[in-house]
């Protein structure tokens, strides 16, 4: 399977952008976005702005575009099951940081964290009113298929 169309991305880049910030993203997030415009669709997945892990049909690829309570939050895109179709997903990236209960900061993170989730379910369902495949979208498709004659 190949990659999303570079294009593809770029709205979904938008949809993120519009519900994490709602207005202009910070710096960091602006250069990664620079760079990455200022290539071509050959050499676009190419480029050090994505993080990377796993190969083969576990592979997923990262663009860390933050959101504005937190800057670790990452657009993910990944293969869907059927090894044929990709996925877009929103990625929190905190729950492996969480201190735990009765630390001092847990009230504070927990409170993070359900800001970082209400942001990442408002750009999945904003994905999927573009018609860009989520793993909720596929789900459905998928069980949709199954169902038929």
């Amino acid at each position: 399977m190949r990659w999303p169309d570079p294009a593809v991305v770029w709205r979904a880049v938008d949809a993120f952008l519009n519900v994490a910030y709602g207005g202009p993203p910070p710096s960091a997030v602006r250069s990664r976005l620079e760079t990455l415009r200022a290539l071509d669709a050959d050499s676009f997945y190419d480029s050090a702005v994505f993080e990377r892990r796993g190969d083969g049909p576990d592979a997923r690829i990262f663009l860390r575009l933050g959101n504005r309570y937190y800057p670790h939050m990452k657009l993910t895109i990944q293969r869907a099951t059927d090894g044929q179709t990709f996925l877009f997903r929103a990625d929190t990236h905190d729950r492996h940081i969480c201190p735990p209960e009765g630390a001092p900061e847990h009230a504070e993170f927990t409170d993070l964290m359900t800001k970082n989730q209400q942001i990442a379910s408002a750009v999945e369902a904003a994905w999927a009113e573009q018609g860009l495949p989520t793993f909720k979208t596929w789900l459905r498709e998928d069980l949709a298929r199954r169902q038929s004659p």
